[in-house]
C-alpha cells in the first residue's frame, strides 16, 4: 500500500463529502426574519410547528449565528486533521524505529508478556499524547478561547489534560494487555474476541466513570432542596427512576456549556446536572433538558450502546485483520515489525483502527442521533415543555450549527439539528395545545 497514494484517497473523500454538503447549503433557504414566538395562536388550525420554528431561529442575531456556524464547520476539517495527524505520528513512530525500541525496552523491563504490553500501551499513549500536545492546546485551548467557549486558564487545562492523560495511559495500557492476550491466543478469530473485550471496557467506564472519574475533574455537590430539585425528582419517580438526589457539577470553571445526564449501571447511576445548566436555564427548560437525560435511562440507551459499538470496533477489528499483513508486507522490513501480534505494530493497528471509523463517521453519528431524537420525544412527553425544549435547543446553538443542510446533517452530526429539535418540540406543542392553554 503506498501511502501517499492512501493519504490522497482521504484527503479526496472528504474534500468530496465537503463539497456536496456546500452545495446542499447552498441550495437552502434562510430563515425568514421573524417576531418572536412567545405568544403563538392557541388554535391548532392556526398553529403552524414550521413558521414558529423559523420564529425562534430568527431570535439569533447574525454574528452570533455566523460565529456558532463558523465554529461548529471548522470541526469538519478538525475530523480530517486529527487523522492526518495521527496517521503522520504513526508513521513517525514506525519509520523511526522508536516503536520497535519501545518494545525491546519493555521486554528488558519485565519477560512476563502481560506486564510488557501495559506498559508498552501506557508508555505509547504518553508517547502519541507528547507529539499531539501542540495539536490538541490549539484545538482545546485556544480554540475555545477564540469562540468565547472556554472559562479556564492555560494551567487549569493543562492541569486536567494531565489527569486525563494519567487515566487515559492506565485504561489503555490495560485494554492492550487484554487484547493482545487474545490475539496471541486466538491470532485467527481475535477480532472478533477483541468485540467481547471491547464491550467489557465500555461497560465498566460506563459504570465506574461517574463516580470515579468524573469527580476528578470537576466538583460534585448534592443540589440544595429548591423547587427546581423537588421537580427533578419528581420527574425521575414519575419515570420509574430511582433517584434520592440530584449532583451538581461546577462545570462553569471549564466552559459555557450547558449539560446534564443520568449515567450509571449497576448501581453507580446518577442524575446530575452542570451550573451552567442551573443558572443559565428557565425551570422549564432545566425541567426539559433533565426530561431528555432520563429518556436515555429509561429508554435503556446505555444497554443498546455498549454492545452496538462493541460490534462496530469488532468490524474495525476484522478490517485490521484484513488490511495489517498486507500493509506489513510493503513496510515491516524497514520498520521491523514482525506480525500482528508483535507491539512494535501497535502504531499501525491504531492507525488502521482511526481510519475504519474516519470513514464510519455518518454511521456512528447517525446511530448516536436517533438516540438522541428518541430521547428528545421522551423528554418532551415527560416535561410537557416545549417551549423550554426550544430555548435550550437555542442555548446548545451556541456551538453547535442550527440550520444545517440535510447532508451535513446527517454526515457530522450526532445531535439532531438545533432547527430539527425546535421543529419537533413545535410539532408536540401543536398536538398538546388544549392541554398547555389549560395548564396556563
Amino acid at each position: 500500500m503506498n501511502s501517499r497514494f492512501f493519504r490522497g484517497l482521504v484527503v479526496f473523500v472528504w474534500m468530496a463529502l465537503l463539497a456536496s454538503l456546500a452545495s446542499a447549503q447552498g441550495a437552502a433557504a434562510a430563515p425568514p426574519a421573524a417576531s418572536s414566538p412567545a405568544a403563538p395562536s392557541l388554535n391548532a388550525t392556526d398553529f403552524d410547528p414550521e413558521a414558529v420554528t423559523q420564529a425562534y431561529l430568527a431570535r439569533i442575531p447574525a454574528d452570533q449565528k455566523e460565529r456558532s456556524d463558523s465554529y461548529f464547520e471548522g470541526g469538519y476539517w478538525l475530523l480530517l486533521w486529527d487523522l492526518l495527524y495521527g496517521l503522520g505520528v504513526a508513521w513517525l513512530l514506525l519509520g523511526s524505529r522508536l516503536s520497535v525500541r519501545m518494545r525491546n525496552a519493555v521486554g528488558r523491563i519485565s519477560r512476563f508478556r502481560p506486564v510488557q504490553t501495559f506498559l508498552f500501551g501506557a508508555g505509547y499513549t504518553l508517547l502519541v499524547a507528547a507529539f499531539t500536545l501542540p495539536f490538541a492546546i490549539y484545538e482545546g485551548y485556544f480554540r475555545e478561547h477564540q469562540y468565547g467557549l472556554s472559562n479556564q486558564t492555560m494551567g487549569a487545562w493543562l492541569r486536567d489534560w494531565g489527569v486525563g492523560l494519567g487515566i487515559e495511559s492506565l485504561l489503555f495500557g490495560l485494554l492492550i494487555a487484554a487484547l493482545y492476550g487474545v490475539l496471541r491466543r486466538a491470532p485467527k478469530t481475535w477480532w472478533l474476541w477483541g468485540g467481547g473485550v471491547a464491550i467489557a471496557f465500555l461497560a465498566l467506564m460506563v459504570t465506574f466513570a461517574p463516580v470515579y472519574i468524573d469527580p476528578l475533574f470537576n466538583k460534585y455537590t448534592i443540589l440544595p432542596k429548591s423547587p427546581i430539585q423537588q421537580n427533578i425528582l419528581s420527574l425521575a419517580r414519575a419515570n420509574g427512576i430511582p433517584a434520592d438526589e440530584v449532583y451538581l457539577s461546577d462545570a462553569s470553571r471549564q466552559s459555557k456549556r450547558i449539560s446534564a445526564n443520568v449515567r450509571g449501571m449497576f448501581g453507580t447511576m446518577r442524575v446530575t446536572l452542570n451550573d451552567n445548566l442551573l443558572n443559565r436555564s428557565t425551570p422549564e427548560g432545566i425541567s426539559a433538558v433533565m426530561g431528555h437525560e432520563m429518556g436515555h435511562y429509561v429508554l435503556n440507551h446505555i444497554y443498546e450502546m455498549i454492545p452496538l459499538f462493541g460490534m462496530l470496533i469488532a468490524f474495525g477489528f476484522a478490517f485490521i485483520h484484513f488490511m495489517f499483513e498486507r500493509v506489513r508486507r510493503r513496510f515491516g522490513a524497514r520498520w521491523g515489525v514482525e506480525g500482528i501480534s508483535d507491539l512494535a505494530g501497535l502504531p499501525l493497528l491504531a492507525a488502521l483502527l482511526a481510519t475504519f471509523f474516519f470513514f464510519l463517521t455518518p454511521i456512528t453519528n447517525t446511530i448516536i442521533r436517533v438516540n438522541e431524537a428518541e430521547a428528545d420525544i421522551f423528554g418532551l412527553n415527560a416535561s410537557r415543555e416545549p417551549d423550554g425544549f426550544a430555548e435550550t435547543a437555542l442555548q446548545l446553538g451556541e456551538y453547535r450549527k442550527l440550520a444545517p443542510g440535510p447532508i451535513e446533517e446527517w454526515i457530522f452530526f450526532d445531535h439532531p439539528s438545533g432547527q430539527s429539535r425546535i421543529r419537533m418540540a413545535m410539532t408536540w406543542k401543536k398536538e398538546h395545545l388544549a392541554e398547555l392553554a389549560a395548564k396556563k
